[in-house]
């Protein structure tokens, strides 16, 4: 891996992580463009930026992120969902994650409902708090995106509308989620991978860390004030076109892989 492919991947990687917009999919056609060859490293190295991605949701929300214990609590059951099912169904989640037409359908099928999303809770009634049973929703609609393409954002984001949170609250709380649901996923990625990594490599490591933590940061500001703005209907509609351009280049006997 080159410096210059590392730093479009870690760009890619804090653009698309905190959208809905599903990050395995702009993963697969930015490896593809840059002629990449998928080995153990690149697999470290796509793992291991996240760590960056998750540093900038402490940076930029340092004063909500650090509260009180009862926010914590309400953070861990949002998290025991997908831990619990992500041990229980990691052969199963595994084996999907080699079917890159899953990400493709996914993406469409997101796409569809991010469309329509914004009419299907507009009418209802919002609150900004959120409570045990609801944060334990969150972390069940979360552990939809375990399927590939469906975007973890997008899972809890819409799992928080559907606990009668407004937009804002529940794209934040999606992001404080995101730290140890990233974390618990990264480390153990990293911990099967990390005998790739060797010393000239370490470098290469740092800048991907930093590019992801500057580029997330920028995303994630940007992405609250479009969806507090406009919604979620034109990430809908970008994620149909990347399902298509997908499938498109699938068709044209691309060997698209996923990391």
């Amino acid at each position: 891996m080159t410096i210059f492919q590392a730093i479009v991947i870690a760009i890619v990687e804090g653009i698309t992580e905190f959208l809905p917009v599903s990050s395995t999919g702009h993963m697969m056609i930015t490896q593809e463009l840059l002629g990449m060859e998928i080995n153990d490293f690149v697999k470290a190295f796509t793992v291991n930026i996240q760590f960056g991605a998750i540093l900038s949701v402490i940076v930029l929300y340092w004063k909500k992120f650090f509260q009180t214990v009862d926010f914590y609590f309400k953070l861990f059951v949002a998290f025991i969902p997908a831990a619990v099912i992500g041990f229980l169904a990691s052969d199963f989640i595994d084996s999907m994650l080699e079917e890159v037409w899953v990400v493709a359908v996914m993406l469409l099928l997101g796409g569809i409902v991010l469309v329509f999303v914004d009419k299907w809770f507009n009418k209802t009634e919002t609150k900004e708090t959120i409570t045990y049973p609801s944060a334990f929703r969150i972390g069940l609609f979360q552990c939809i995106a375990m399927i590939p393409g469906v975007s973890r954002s997008a899972a809890s984001i819409i799992g928080g509308m559907t606990q009668k949170l407004d937009r804002k609250t529940a794209a934040e709380f999606s992001f404080f989620l995101a730290v140890p649901t990233m974390f618990a996923a990264s480390a153990y990625k990293l911990l099967q991978n990390y005998q790739s990594i060797g010393k000239d490599d370490i470098d290469i490591l740092l800048i991907g860390n930093v590019v992801a933590f500057v580029v997330a940061l920028l995303a994630i500001k940007t992405f609250i004030g479009i969806l507090t703005r406009y919604g979620f209907k034109y990430f809908g509609y970008y994620r149909i076109v990347v399902g298509l351009v997908i499938l498109i280049m699938m068709a044209f006997g691309y060997e698209l892989a996923i990391v």
